[in-house]
């Protein structure tokens, strides 16, 4: 069971003259009163008589006081803690009889529930830490959230390189009618020589052609001119005949090829291979912008993995309060961070937080409840209850809400009509009750 305050008994201390309480176990406990009553100096009362000297108030002593302050709390696992004197010297007793000191109350005394401000003004990463430290699950999401971050900054970058390659590769110019390679001048000309070539052979054909055609005409004319060596030079056509039929060529085969397109493209090689190269360089800043969009995909698969393993990580916590969760290293509540909360969610979440960090603390002390309309406070009361949370708070009211009033530094139920000062009032002995 949960440790809580059975009662509180407090007098001289900064503005209480004398003050009773007997707070239910479970639920909202409302003090209430005017401004400049007492009523935080009841919440400080409580504060330094179990924290200790961190707590103690810089002017502890009521200013009108000629008796040093006097404070008394009984808990519900049977200690009793006394504080007095000036220097607030504390004595607790516990269920046996036994004294003891602060360090036993340091145990199940949880230091955020005598001061909840102190977790109410952390920043919003220092409030996740806590929650993580209180679901043991702290060190792990770090690690996640470090190797997230590492990621995302990486894709930051590879994103904003594969922009800048795609847009690079968008102004480049693109000739669609260029040959995928470069065009080679020694190729070129090679081809352009081999054609030459085969025309000087054709061209060596036709005056052999020519030559033979003479010969034929003189050995005809041979012929008609002598007789007597007609035998031979028929031997002589014959043979030449031959020759003749064996260097026939068709008109297709000695027909001459053009070297004009190969001179047109030498002529033009330079511009050819200028938009063979911007095109080589386009499918390269394409291909290029494509690697880093690819590695920027896979960069967010890798997020999204380690985002899902947090997450599922979170989900198999448990969480001090239903929504609680911490996102990219800032608690949040439904979704909402803390700024975004309503005063009252942020009074439920630092609650349901103290309570976790040391569930045998079973009370949370809380100042300035005014920031509530009767609708939240009864809901918030009714979650305490739920909750088994005993929550002392202060609120300037003296509305039916209020169970104790403080007036004038004084203390009474709120069941009747306050009285500025009780008609015979209790006649107090420094250090007694």
């Amino acid at each position: 069971m949960s440790v809580k305050i059975v009662s509180l008994e407090a007098q001289n201390v900064k503005r209480l003259k004398a003050v009773e309480l007997t707070p239910t176990q479970d639920g909202l406990n409302l003090i209430g009163g005017k401004n400049g009553q007492g009523k935080t100096s009841v919440l400080d009362a409580i504060a330094w008589a179990l924290g200790g000297e961190k707590f103690a108030p810089s002017k502890p002593k009521r200013a009108e006081s000629v008796t040093d302050p006097v404070i008394r709390v009984t808990l519900s696992n049977g200690f009793v803690v006394e504080r007095s004197g000036k220097n607030g010297t504390l004595k607790i007793k516990d269920p046996s009889g036994k004294k003891s000191g602060q360090k036993i109350l340091d145990e199940f005394i949880e230091k955020l529930a005598l001061n909840l401000p102190a977790f109410m003004e952390m920043n919003d990463k220092e409030k996740a830490k806590v929650l993580l430290q209180i679901i043991g699950v702290g060190d792990q999401l770090y690690e996640l959230d470090t190797k997230c971050s590492t990621l995302y900054n990486r894709r930051l970058e590879i994103g904003r390189i594969a922009d800048q390659k795609e847009k690079f590769a968008k102004e480049m110019p693109v000739y669609p009618d260029a040959p995928k390679e470069p065009v080679s001048a020694s190729e070129l000309i090679a081809q352009q020589q081999d054609i030459l070539a085969r025309n000087g052979q054709r061209q060596q054909w036709q005056r052999e052609m020519q030559s033979i055609d003479i010969a034929i005409q003189n050995v005809t004319a041979e012929i008609a001119r002598t007789e007597q060596t007609l035998a031979n030079l028929r031997a002589q056509l014959a043979a030449l005949q031959e020759k003749a039929d064996a260097a026939k060529k068709s008109p297709e085969e000695l027909a001459m090829e053009s070297t004009a397109e190969l001179e047109e493209q030498l002529r033009s090689i330079e511009t050819i291979n200028a938009k063979v190269r911007a095109n080589m360089d386009r499918e390269k800043a394409d291909l290029d912008a494509e690697a880093y969009r690819k590695q920027y995909n896979d960069l967010t698969s890798e997020i999204d993995a380690l985002r899902a393993d947090r997450m599922a990580l979170l989900n198999g916590a448990e969480m001090p309060l239903e929504g609680l969760s911490v996102e990219e290293g800032v608690l949040t509540y439904h979704g909402q961070a803390w700024d975004n909360m309503s005063g009252a969610e942020q009074l439920r979440c630092a609650a349901a937080i103290v309570r976790k960090l040391n569930p045998e603390c079973g009370f949370v002390l809380m100042d300035k409840l005014e920031q509530m309309d009767l609708d939240t406070l009864r809901e918030f009361g009714e979650w305490l209850e739920a909750e088994g949370l005993q929550v002392l708070a202060t609120r300037v009211s003296t509305g039916e809400e209020c169970a104790v009033i403080i007036e004038d530094g004084y203390s009474h139920s709120n069941d009747t009509a306050p009285a500025a000062v009780p008609a015979e009032p209790r006649t107090w002995k420094a250090g007694e009750f």
